[in-house]
């Protein structure tokens, strides 16, 4: 196992090289204007100018401090109302049908709503996470609870278990991978809505995120700091994906055999 991590980390690590290197080869050519295509270098300078003198690590906390709230809540009411479901067979129909509905809805299109209801401001970023969240995630739970095997929650119904303790002994655990699966979907839904909602309305009366540092790079005509805050991104998502749901993956599912 650790050999084949090493493995993909290893190819991950030249593609990356590689694509710097076709960047830099595509630069000399001046197919494009220095203004609107930079060099990795520039790019580079632009990173390290915004942790050192734009202020990229406040705007950044502050976008993470957003979507850790928006994230709490609408995993919270995903597993409440998923788990309603499990136990009651008229509100799983109405669910199922509210989450078909509202899954479909982009979170930007809620945005002139919510901002109808709650002002500018944090109320309405987190609303937006929360709406990008819970709908997937009730999703795969929903899916996760149907393939179960019947035989398991028989075993579970014959121990003793009901209601939610039925569904946090047996259903949660035998459905993980699904779980696991709805929260990778989830988090980068919300994180695409965070941003986008935050390059649009910019500022809240506590502060700015990364989407409005990136706004105000295009204002000013920074191509190269907007691609050095879309690095930022890009790290946050791998840091999430291979730091946080790879480990849980790694230490569950696997280590239980439920996933190769």
């Amino acid at each position: 196992m650790k050999s084949e991590t090493r493995s993909e980390l290893r190819d991950q690590i030249i593609f990356v090289i590689c694509f710097i290197g076709a960047w830099y080869v595509v630069y000399k050519m001046n197919f494009f204007s220095e203004m609107i295509f930079p060099s990795p270098k520039d790019i580079g300078e632009a990173f390290i100018k915004g942790f050192t003198e734009n202020g990229m690590i406040s705007y950044t906390a502050y976008s993470m401090s957003l979507i850790v709230k928006g994230l709490a809540i609408g995993i919270g009411l995903a597993f409440v109302f998923s788990s309603i479901a499990v136990v009651s067979r008229h509100f799983r129909s109405i669910y199922n049908f509210v989450v078909s509905v509202c899954d479909l809805l982009p979170g930007v299109a809620l945005l002139p709503l919510a901002i109808c209801w709650f002002g500018i401001g944090e109320i309405t970023i987190i609303f937006i996470v929360v709406h990008s969240i819970i709908w997937p995630m009730s999703r795969s739970l929903m899916d996760g609870f149907r393939a179960i095997p019947s035989i398991y929650i028989e075993g579970g119904k014959n121990i003793g278990l009901r209601g939610l303790n039925l569904v946090m002994g047996v259903y949660l655990p035998a459905a993980f991978a699904s779980v696991l699966s709805g929260l990778r979907v989830g988090w980068a839904r919300a994180w695409r809505g965070l941003i986008s909602v935050e390059m649009i309305f910019g500022t809240t009366g506590k502060g700015a995120g990364i989407g409005w540092y990136i706004f105000m790079r295009r204002v000013n005509v920074d191509v190269a700091g907007v691609f050095a805050s879309l690095i930022v991104i890009i790290i946050i998502g791998v840091i999430i994906e291979y730091g946080v749901f790879r480990t849980i993956e790694r230490k569950t599912v696997k280590k239980w055999g439920m996933a190769q």
